[in-house]
């Protein structure tokens, strides 16, 4: 097929002037051949399409020792460049290259930040709230349909897009496009938004100058309470509070208002944004809408914050908490460390 497209391509610089006997040939020649080559192969019994193997000269650099030895090197410092592992042993970098990837099956890949250095203990806190966590849900049925969750987290009038949503598609002579480097804004105001399985029941804007400590956020939870009397008739007695470990959530008044309340809180590792609905899920969903736009005020920072939280499906609320349970086991099964970018299998 790729010969013919050839005669072709030969016809069409030719103006015209090729005469057909000279095409017949080239259609004999560029077609016929190989077509007759493969019916006589597949009627002697072969029946693969892929190259047979062909002598050659056979490689003198990857050889058993070659492979051992940058196995080695690599085990003493993971940090070494294939071109610093070439000079060492007197190989081409592209020979290294290919030992490590198809050889030793290695790929060389970034830390991952992570928020804090876990000791073992912390570990195996993580791991025993995980394993509450996950008992409760397989106990109760209707456990996650009952959870609702809840952070604080900054919005900005401005915020720098990341450089993967300033990607573009140009082709390979296009020169790149460029823009210039900013920060946030300082104009921002503080979001405390509660969602559950069917979405968010309760968001508030803290005022200006406020700090969230505990008299604050027990004003808000008295407000969340009486609304999700409004908004969950169906569930206002039977329901549970997720929150992360931040002094404004565990202070002793907070923990006595619950209690008075008959509102059970569900447990949260300490250090684990990953456990969380709203900094794995919400938070990031949000801000990635709001960055690289200025907003000039936080009236219209509010809007679209509360355009964009009513514009999030159910459906993605329910896949979340979907996605948390997955992570839960997914804690457990790395003994309490953290997991991000790891192949875990549950």
């Amino acid at each position: 097929m790729v010969c013919y497209q050839v005669l072709l391509q030969i016809r069409a610089q030719c103006n015209g002037n090729f005469c057909k006997t000279s095409e017949g040939l080239w259609r004999q020649c560029f077609v016929k051949g190989p077509v007759f080559r493969w019916f006589k192969a597949f009627s002697e019994g072969r029946g693969t399409i892929e190259d047979e193997p062909q002598s050659g000269r056979p490689s003198s650099s990857r050889t058993d020792e070659n492979v051992d030895t940058i196995r080695d090197l690599v085990r003493s410092d993971r940090r070494l460049t294939v071109r610093m592992i070439g000079q060492e042993l007197n190989l081409t970098h592209t020979t290294v290259h290919q030992i490590l990837t198809n050889e030793l099956g290695m790929r060389k890949i970034c830390s991952k930040m992570v928020p804090k250095n876990l000791s073992q203990n912390q570990k195996d806190i993580r791991k025993e709230r995980c394993l509450d966590l996950l008992e409760s849900i397989e106990n109760e049925p209707n456990f996650v349909e009952r959870v609702i969750t809840s952070d604080e987290s900054w919005v900005f009038e401005y915020d720098p897009e990341t450089k993967r949503q300033s990607m573009e598609w140009h082709r390979l002579t296009s020169p790149r496009s460029k823009k210039e480097r900013m920060i946030k804004s300082k104009i921002k105001c503080m979001l405390i938004c509660f969602f559950d399985v069917q979405g968010i029941v309760h968001k508030e804007f803290v005022p200006e100058g406020q700090t969230v400590n505990k008299h604050f956020y027990r004003e808000v939870l008295e407000r969340l309470r009486k609304r999700f009397i409004r908004v969950r008739p169906n569930i206002k007695n039977n329901w549970a509070l997720h929150h992360d470990n931040a002094p404004c959530h565990t202070a002793i008044s907070i923990n006595e208002f619950l209690a008075r309340k008959n509102i059970h809180v569900a447990p949260q590792p300490p250090y684990s944004p990953d456990l969380s609905p709203c900094d794995f899920f919400l938070s990031p969903k949000l801000k990635n809408y709001l960055k690289g736009t200025h907003f000039g005020t936080l009236q219209n920072i509010k809007t679209a914050v509360t355009d964009q939280l009513k514009a999030i499906p159910v459906s993605e609320f329910q896949h979340c908490y979907a996605d948390w349970k997955d992570r839960l086991q997914r804690c457990v099964a790395s003994q309490g460390s953290y997991f991000e970018g790891d192949n875990i299998k549950l």
